[in-house]
Parts: C-alpha cells; structure tokens; sequence
C-alpha cells in the first residue's frame, strides 16, 4: 500500500469558523488531508434569511461522523476550552471508535 499523508478531521463548533480555517490551512501546509465541516451558518446568516432545516443539520451530522471514520485523527477546535453539545457527540463518537484526538485548548480535557 502506498504511503500517503495523514488524514485529519477537524471538529468544532461553527461560530470558530476563522480558527478552523486557521487550523484547515496550517495542516493543509503541513501537507495533512484536512475534513472539516463544509457549512458554517453564523447569526449574521440567519438575519439575513439563510437556514438550515433541521433534516439537513441530521444529515451534515451524519456526514461528519463519516469524516471521522475516514481520518487518522480528530483535531477539536476549541478557543477558550469551549465545546457544545455536538462537538461532545464528535469526540464521544472519535473515543468510541479509538480515534486519537487533539485539542487546540487541551484545558480541562
């Protein structure tokens, strides 16, 4: 089997949007295969009338964990130590399946 570069997926929580593009490009230069996720709905997105059914969150949730599968490792995004509800599910879902995950801010992990 050839050698090929690593593969990483990238979980967070949207509203880091710009630290995850941070992180997607830093690995991308590191010459890592990045998965991240490939919408990001901010508050300014809702005022201005762009939204997401709830089938099409169930479905990209879906997809995520797919990308998990497909990686070597996880990279949680995670400014201040924050993580929401599905970020939890990610990680749970990564230690479920002996995936090894990283933290952008290890605190408290």
């Amino acid at each position: 089997m050839p050698d090929r570069p690593e593969t990483v997926c990238i979980c967070g929580s949207t509203r880091f949007a710009t630290e995850m593009s941070a992180a997607n490009r830093d690995l991308t230069f590191a010459g890592v295969i990045v998965l991240a996720p490939g919408v990001f709905l901010r508050a300014a997105d809702h005022e201005a009338g762009e939204s997401m059914t709830d089938e099409q969150k169930t479905a990209l949730d879906a997809l995520h964990l797919r990308k998990i599968d497909v990686a070597d490792r996880v990279l949680v995004v995670n400014p201040g130590g924050y993580i929401g509800e599905s970020t939890s599910r990610e990680i749970a879902y990564a230690r479920a399946t002996g995936k090894p995950i990283s933290f952008t801010d290890p605190s408290d992990q």
